[in-house]
């Protein structure tokens, strides 16, 4: 399993739209093969800030078969205007 970590800025005044933006994505990447769960959580500290979370079956599911798919592109479609910056997106394994 591959976790996928995204620290999102959202900029500001439109974090209320992309809440509903986002939970419409939910539904395109809950679709892909290799999805096995997310969450996204809203700061407490930045309220403008969130951190989302994807677990995926294994690093390509990810990055070549989302990235990659139709589906994708309308995800960026939903979602990627509201960055501010654009957000780095980083992989991590479970330590045994």
């Amino acid at each position: 399993m591959i976790l996928e970590v995204a620290i999102l800025n959202i900029k500001p005044g439109l974090t209320e739209s992309y809440e509903v933006a986002f939970k419409e994505a939910s539904t395109i990447i809950a679709r892909m093969k290799g999805y096995i769960s997310h969450e996204i959580q809203r700061c407490i500290e930045n309220d403008h800030q969130y951190i989302l979370l994807v677990k995926w079956e294994t690093l390509e599911d990810h990055t070549i078969g989302f990235r990659g798919s139709d589906e994708y592109q309308q995800w960026k479609q939903l979602l990627h205007h509201f960055y501010d910056p654009f957000p780095t997106v980083e992989h991590y394994r479970m330590v045994e």
